[in-house]
């Protein structure tokens, strides 16, 4: 086995040495040993590594129960449904969701090794995250998605987020249906460049819920994970600029 490349992203946010808050699951995989299409190799342990770091994640959770679920450790009660807490973790569950599935699909087809390191940088990741915040809904007794629409939780914001033309309401950035269509239909070069693309959009499309979470939450555990998020993803951000340039291409209008 080879080792696995070191990205430009990794240099910029510290790759898998503890520091970053985005730091791999223990016993993730690297891509060269999990990745198909450009490796060749079964995708079967991809999806046991992510299914296995969720419910870890969501065990560890649950053993925090008492200092996370029930006080907190800024002394505030479980956080109602309707409040900034619960639905920053409910809507950004689910957009990181939507990352995952886009950075799955170009780890395991990419033959670029730059695009195929940043892709699992952020499949494991968010995959991580989502864990973390699924868990803390777990703990307060709150659905894993919101029922009353996306971004109620923003009450002063305007995100200008209307139906789709699949009728199909989403929040900012997130990659359609048909976008995920096309990004799985492509190949070569010019997948790599649509999954950059993509993934840019996404990225920053999540930067208001983020900023405003890091504001408004009531729970600290929450506002620092928000904030845990935004860094990585500016640095990713910049990092996917720099690889569409350096591929003679632009981000998404």
């Amino acid at each position: 086995m080879t080792d696995r490349p070191t990205s430009s992203y990794a240099a910029l946010t510290g790759g898998a040495d503890g520091s970053h808050p985005d730091e791999r699951p223990v016993g993730a995989a690297t891509p060269d040993e999990s990745a198909t299409g450009a490796t060749g190799q079964p995708r079967w342990p991809r999806v046991v590594i992510v299914t296995g770091t969720l419910l870890a994640l969501l065990l560890l959770a649950a053993a925090g129960g008492v200092v996370l679920g029930r006080s907190g450790s800024d002394g505030l009660a479980v956080p109602p449904a309707d409040s900034v807490d619960v639905g920053f973790l409910q809507d950004m569950s689910v957009h990181h969701e939507n990352a995952v599935q886009m950075a799955a699909w170009a780890r395991d087809n990419s033959a670029d090794p730059a695009v195929r390191q940043l892709a699992y940088d952020i499949e494991s990741g968010q995959t991580a995250q989502v864990g973390q915040m699924r868990g803390w809904l777990v703990l307060w007794g709150a659905p894993a998605q919101s029922l009353s629409g996306y971004m109620r939780w923003m009450t002063d914001a305007e995100m200008g987020m209307g139906h789709t033309a699949d009728g199909v309401a989403r929040m900012p950035g997130m990659a359609s249906s048909d976008d995920l269509a096309r990004l799985r239909g492509s190949v070569g070069p010019a997948a790599d460049v649509m999954f950059l693309q993509l993934m840019l959009r996404h990225h920053e499309g999540g930067v208001p819920m983020l900023g405003y979470a890091m504001e408004r939450a009531a729970r600290a555990e929450v506002r620092n994970l928000a904030r845990q998020m935004l860094t990585a993803q500016t640095a990713e951000s910049q990092v996917m600029r720099q690889m569409l340039t350096e591929r003679g291409a632009a981000p998404l209008s």
